[in-house]
């Protein structure tokens, strides 16, 4: 059976691995359909990763097939449809008792601390999926993407009409202004690639949006937007240890500030600039299960539509080649899907 193996950095290469073994009591044995390709395989890649380790079979954002269930597997059967919850934790972990399986201590996400689904079979362990009965495999490979959006929100938790910044409009900050959206706030949009932005006005629908220039005033320019004040909600989800630095400018006193990036360097501010105004920091890792539940609901019911997102699909067999145009934005890719048949 072929995989699709980062070596290290910058090094994929085509493996032969051997076949699953069939499920253990509570797992499950599933059928790769679709992978979505985002900005943690490009880090991971890239090298820029904290968490990756190599080498490693990549995917995380998945849409599968159930082939065969444990003898204990009842919610489940052969030919369901499915969304993966890559997050494997430890159910006796400190954070996974408190409900906080998106950052168990001993978490292992598939695709970076685990093998992940650029591969036809692995198994699963059954409580990691989430069924539908309508949804194609490309959109169910959209689920995860959009839970680390949905996460982010909840953390945020903004009010109707809240002024928020989102900061990179990348994967992560798109699903972040899908569920703004759906939360009623006032988005404004910050990113260098114009491209990018056009896509947030033109498809998404927002109207405030801001290119960042090195000699340019985003002060001044959020100010204007938001009709003299800052905002009160920013959510930077560049990656860049520079931007996340730099993010505490753009707040408004007693607001908060949540990272959704991850960034191998060092994160730095005065500290007089957090004292001053009473700002909340705060992380936000990964989706929980019932932000996928959720997401399933959202996309049946029609409340979220997948079909823009999806600007580059890619064979199996050619993902090698061109994995490279990924990790550039003048490629215009605003998700790629691989496609495992």
């Amino acid at each position: 059976m072929k995989a699709i193996q980062l070596e290290e950095p910058q090094s994929f290469r085509q493996i032969d691995i051997e076949p699953p073994n069939p499920p253990d009591t509570d797992e499950v044995l599933v059928r790769v359909h679709r992978v979505g390709i985002c900005g943690t395989d490009i880090s991971g890649y890239l090298g820029k990763m904290p968490f990756y380790s190599y080498p490693r079979i990549p995917g995380h954002e998945l849409g599968v097939e159930i082939l065969e269930v444990g003898e204990n597997v009842e919610a489940f059967r052969p030919g369901d449809r499915c969304s993966v919850e890559p997050y494997i934790n430890n159910p006796e972990s400190f954070a996974s008792k408190r409900g906080n399986t998106n950052c168990c201590e001993d978490l292992q996400v598939l695709g970076v601390h685990t093998d992940g689904g650029l591969r036809p079979q692995f198994i699963v362990p059954a409580r990691k999926l989430h069924k539908s009965e309508s949804l194609e495999f490309e959109q169910l490979a959209l689920v995860e993407t959009l839970g680390i959006g949905c996460h982010c929100v909840n953390r945020a938790a903004p009010k109707p009409e809240e002024k928020v910044l989102v900061i990179g409009a990348g994967p992560i900050g798109l699903t972040v202004i899908e569920f703004l959206k759906l939360a009623e706030a006032c988005v404004t949009v910050l990113d260098m690639n114009q491209q990018r932005l056009d896509f947030c006005k033109e498809t998404m629908g927002i109207g405030n949006t801001i290119q960042f220039t090195p000699d340019g005033s985003i002060e001044e320019q959020l100010v204007e937007a938001h009709g003299g004040e800052y905002p009160t909600i920013v959510i930077d989800a560049t990656g860049s240890n520079v931007s996340m630095s730099n993010a505490l400018d753009y707040c408004a006193h007693t607001g908060k500030l949540v990272y959704v990036g991850i960034t191998t360097g060092e994160v730095s501010f005065p500290h007089p600039k957090l004292h001053a105004r009473e700002l909340t920091i705060m992380g936000s890792r990964n989706a929980l299960p019932s932000d996928f539940k959720h997401i399933i609901n959202l996309i049946e019911e029609g409340k979220i539509d997948t079909g823009p997102w999806i600007t580059h699909r890619t064979p199996f067999d050619e993902m090698i080649d061109v994995f490279e145009s990924y990790t550039k934005p003048e490629s215009g890719v605003i998700k790629a899907i691989v496609e495992i048949e």
